[in-house]
């Protein structure tokens, strides 16, 4: 009788409806997203070794267009050393095009699993965020693209009289790989900034009390983190966060003015709120309920 009743189906134990789970349970399912998102990736990174002869022909674009790098033979040059480095190289290149590629499922693995400790309120704005969220990557990453000649050009110009620049294929894509990046990251802050507005982290007035500070900041960013530190790569970066910012703002400012005001939105933290206007003792009101249960 006992080998009967373990033979049966075991019950499947229902998904809390607020995302809570042991710790193992979050470790499966941490792995299980890991690799769909890896699996992404992989089929990304054949689709990108199948096409990584044009994508190459569009990366090398930006310095070809530079002066400089003709210098060589008259032609756009790249060197690259060891046997072995080319396939690495198509190998860099196929990796790039599978992370964009794949983005949209890895992106959405990530807050897929961020989302079950959120409110019902805060996961409405799932699909918002992420549909808002690619596209200001590719955003990023195209505006990088677009004056990375420049960037280039103006680099490349403090070459001495009589040298000839040799640049190396894989340091000339980790300097294209880092700008994408960048300005792809970049242009999230401001969607980040509007997150933690609806998750009751950062209120408007925040953010307008340090604007001055926040614009500063942008500009100390834009100089610090890109490759070469020049002032046509800092302004391409500051100037469209400054605007994407401003949007951030406004959003919060909008949102908060149309929200219905608390009646403890004036109190202070260490301000008592207003419970009741009668101001009989709790025990008496006790009391008095016990009475009128006696009564009935």
């Amino acid at each position: 009788m006992a080998l009967l009743k373990r033979s049966g189906p075991k019950a499947k134990p229902e998904r809390d409806p607020e995302g809570r789970m042991p710790l193992m349970e979050h470790l499966r399912e941490l792995r299980n997203r890991l690799l769909v998102a890896f699996a992404a990736v992989a089929v990304g990174l054949i689709i990108g070794w199948i096409v990584s002869g044009p994508m190459w022909e569009l990366l090398k674009d930006p310095y070809c267009s530079t002066p400089q790098s003709h210098d060589l033979n008259g032609k756009c040059s790249l060197t690259y050393n060891g046997i072995f480095s080319s396939f690495f190289i198509t190998l860099k290149i196929s990796l790039m095009v599978g992370l964009v590629a794949a983005s949209p499922v890895w992106l959405y693995q990530i807050w897929a699993f961020v989302t079950p400790a959120l409110y019902r309120a805060e996961k409405r704005y799932t699909l918002t965020f992420l549909a808002l969220a690619i596209p200001l990557f590719a955003l990023g990453a195209a505006l990088s693209y677009f004056i990375m000649d420049t960037a280039l050009g103006f680099l490349l110009s403090f070459s001495l009289d009589d040298t000839v620049a040799t640049i190396s294929i894989d340091e000339y894509l980790d300097y294209v790989l880092i700008m994408l990046l960048i300005f792809g990251v970049s242009f999230e802050l401001p969607l980040l900034l509007v997150f933690l507005n609806i998750i009751g982290v950062l209120s408007h007035a925040t953010v307008a009390k340090h604007r001055r500070l926040v614009i500063f900041l942008m500009f100390v960013f834009g100089a610090v983190v890109t490759p070469g530190g020049d002032p046509v790569t800092m302004m391409a970066l500051a100037a469209p966060m400054i605007v994407l910012f401003a949007a951030a703002e406004l959003f919060m400012y909008l949102r908060e003015k149309r929200r219905p005001q608390s009646e403890f939105a004036g109190l202070s933290d260490d301000e008592a709120s207003p419970l009741t206007e009668d101001d009989t003792p709790l025990d008496e009101d006790q009391d008095r309920a016990e009475d009128s249960g006696t009564t009935r």
